[in-house]
């Protein structure tokens, strides 16, 4: 991994059915114990429809290059146990290293 790791997260994948026979997601950990980097970031615009200024909120986590993460997946932060959506998985392309997985996240609790 090339990031420095800041936390360990765990990776919830899965669904239940409900007893009105409705899918939900299950919140199961698939993975767990693994090294990431949770950055929150921010980015500033101006809102079109009123023209205010705003203030964007967005997570960024990398976590090594091979770990079976997918973009329907929910993480899980284990330091606070904050849970978050993979909004979407991308590596950078690079022709001598293997990049750290890019996850974009959206809090979900």
């Amino acid at each position: 991994m090339q990031a420095v790791p800041t936390t360990t997260i765990s990776v919830l994948r899965g669904t239940a059915v409900t007893e009105f026979g409705d899918q939900v997601a299950s919140l199961m950990p698939y993975l767990t114990g693994i090294p990431a980097s949770l950055i929150e970031r921010t980015r500033t615009g101006i809102d079109q429809t009123d023209q205010s200024f705003r203030v964007y909120r967005y997570l960024v986590c990398r976590v090594p290059y091979g770990t079976d993460v997918r973009d329907t997946d929910q993480i899980k932060d284990e330091s606070t146990g904050s849970v978050y959506s993979v909004a979407s998985v991308s590596v950078n392309a690079n022709p001598v290293v293997q990049q750290d997985l890019r996850l974009d996240l959206q809090r979900t609790n």
